[in-house]
């Protein structure tokens, strides 16, 4: 007797049961998948990016607004803060590295930073060809940036002035690239690097430009140079209580501490992660009372059928193993379309996610992960299944042929 096919074959005779068993089962495990890759994604972003910050300092301002600018490189920065001042306290003795980095351009929306030799460092980043910035107008591309916009090495462009692509306020230095980056699947692949002195120069040289006032000129041919953020790693987790508390009081710039900040941004959206993943486990449990339900009246309403194959030889176990049966099939087409229902989400979400952000942030699932998921389902799918085959462990073969006739 194939207990496959049997099973088959009654799931097929309850076409509705069955669209509605798979429907909302492949639901719940699309939102589980779903909700789980994001939150990987998330903690990937704040764990593999932050690469070691343990502060940042810039002007005064929104604190997460300064860390999604300095690390993440995803808002606009607070503002400028004095060079001379930041170096001094990279001085400090609790300071263990600090970069400076400088906003100001762009080119086709990939953000153009003014820094030193020591943030590609920090990413543990390698040049896939090329060579590292020497002099002035020279730049060197993140993987990403070199891959989306066909560059290669010699090349030269000019940047345009501002975070966002614009016609209007182009500069007039052509930046050459000397250097293109392995890629880090880190935010520094949509990055364009280059030394502080061209940022500088490219600014100080502009005359039509109408954010370049004659103050900002003086104080750049003075050696009151400007930069956006100054990235510091400590030596002793000291630090930690007593730098950013001096430089809060007594500066008039901010320092925060970006694994905190991020930290409360989690916290903030980890409330959604949890909601959304409520309402899935809520519609697991309804797709498991659904299938429940559909199997217990199958059983109910075969009574006879199923009397008959106990007639002709059939143990109880075996009509047991045919009603798990179905469920293992009901789930293995949910599990399947859920699995699918998130990829096609994905890939479209991967679409807008490179439109917006010039890079694929989102990270695959591991299988561990998918695992603990599917074992969850299979585990309260069988159980259903269990509870609804009391009526064939109670069944009274006698009786049931007995009323049928």
């Amino acid at each position: 007797m194939n207990l496959w096919k049997i099973s088959f074959q009654n799931i097929k005779s309850k076409p509705l049961y069955t669209f509605l068993s798979v429907f909302v089962l492949s639901l719940s495990i699309a939102l589980l998948l779903g909700i789980q890759q994001l939150k990987n994604t998330f903690l990937n972003q704040m764990n593999t990016n932050l690469s070691g910050i343990d502060l940042v300092i810039g002007a005064k301002g929104s604190p997460l607004q300064l860390v999604l600018a300095s690390v993440l490189h995803l808002d606009n920065p607070t503002g400028n803060i004095s060079y001379e001042k930041a170096k001094k306290i990279s001085e400090t003795s609790s300071v263990k590295s600090a970069i400076p980095i400088s906003y100001g351009d762009n080119y086709k929306n990939f953000r153009i930073i003014g820094t030193t030799p020591n943030f590609i460092t920090l990413y543990n980043a390698e040049l896939k060809e090329g060579r590292i910035t020497e002099n002035t107008m020279e730049v060197i591309l993140g993987s990403t940036v070199a891959r989306k916009l066909n560059l290669t090495l010699n090349d030269t462009f000019l940047s345009s002035h501002g975070l966002i692509e614009n016609d209007i306020e182009i500069h007039s230095n052509s930046l050459k690239v000397v250097g293109i980056l392995k890629p880090t699947q880190k935010v520094i692949d949509r990055l364009i690097i280059t030394d502080l002195e061209s940022i500088w120069d490219v600014h100080k040289h502009e005359t039509h430009s109408e954010d370049i006032n004659e103050e900002h000129l003086h104080e750049e041919h003075n050696g009151k140079k400007k930069i956006t953020s100054l990235l510091i790693t400590f030596k002793t987790p000291r630090a930690f209580l007593t730098l950013p508390r001096k430089i809060n009081k007594n500066t008039n710039m901010q320092a925060v501490l970006p694994k905190y900040e991020l930290d409360k941004l989690y916290e903030y959206t980890g409330t959604g992660f949890k909601t959304i993943s409520w309402i899935a486990y809520l519609i697991l449990i309804i797709s498991s009372i659904i299938i429940f339900i559909s199997l217990y009246k199958m059983i109910k309403d075969r009574a006879y059928d199923l009397a008959l194959l106990r007639t002709y030889g059939a143990t109880n176990l075996q009509l047991i193993k045919m009603i798990i049966y179905e469920s293992l099939i009901i789930v293995s087409s949910a599990f399947f379309i859920g699995f699918l229902l998130v990829k096609i989400g994905f890939y479209y979400a991967i679409q807008i996610i490179e439109t917006n952000y010039k890079q694929v942030i989102l990270q695959e699932l591991p299988f561990d992960e998918i695992s603990k998921i599917g074992a969850l389902i299979l585990s309260i799918v069988i159980l259903s299944s269990l509870l609804a085959v009391y009526p064939i462990i109670r069944m009274n073969i006698s009786t049931i042929l007995s009323n049928e006739k």
